[in-house]
């Protein structure tokens, strides 16, 4: 059965896509405002990070659904703001664990804070029904597609 009720050029992604992108926008502004030199690609990996710190590369890729090169790319110029720090693994050496600095550790509770901003900003005027109903469709399409791509090792 067919459920796409939208007319063309009405895919979710697009509404999906631009709605993140404006989100993550905002987000950056709200950085920029507050003298936060950081993007938010590499905030995404510092939050992985603050839920659960000394994960391989490997698991910020699965976690933040980038492949390894961009990872590498994000790791190391948190390296060089002296973010992250590389460990290698005392049971596998060819695997670096990332762990965070005292300086992103500091990060945490005002790039959170900016974060909820944010999302207050872009939730405004939307009741809570909404978001549920829109967070359970969103999560139906992923798990749909997500049995699919896991299928094709792709997730």
């Amino acid at each position: 059965m067919q459920n796409n009720q939208f007319k063309k050029g009405e895919l979710y992604s697009f509404i999906t896509g631009k709605a993140s992108t404006a989100i993550a926008r905002r987000l950056q502004q709200n950085f920029k405002n507050a003298g936060i030199d950081i993007t938010i690609e590499q905030w995404s990996v510092l939050y992985h990070l603050w839920k659960e710190e000394g994960q391989s590369q490997q698991q910020l890729c699965d976690a933040t659904f980038r492949d390894k090169p961009g990872i590498t790319r994000l790791v190391d110029n948190l390296e060089k703001l002296k973010l992250v720090k590389r460990v290698p693994s005392k049971s596998d050496r060819r695997i670096n664990l990332i762990y965070l600095t005292k300086e992103a550790k500091h990060l945490q509770e005002e790039t959170m804070k900016l974060a909820n901003k944010t999302l207050n900003e872009s939730l405004n005027g939307v009741t809570t029904g909404q978001i549920e109903v829109a967070k359970q469709v969103l999560q139906g399409v992923y798990n749909n597609l997500a049995l699919l791509l896991a299928s094709n090792n792709i997730i």
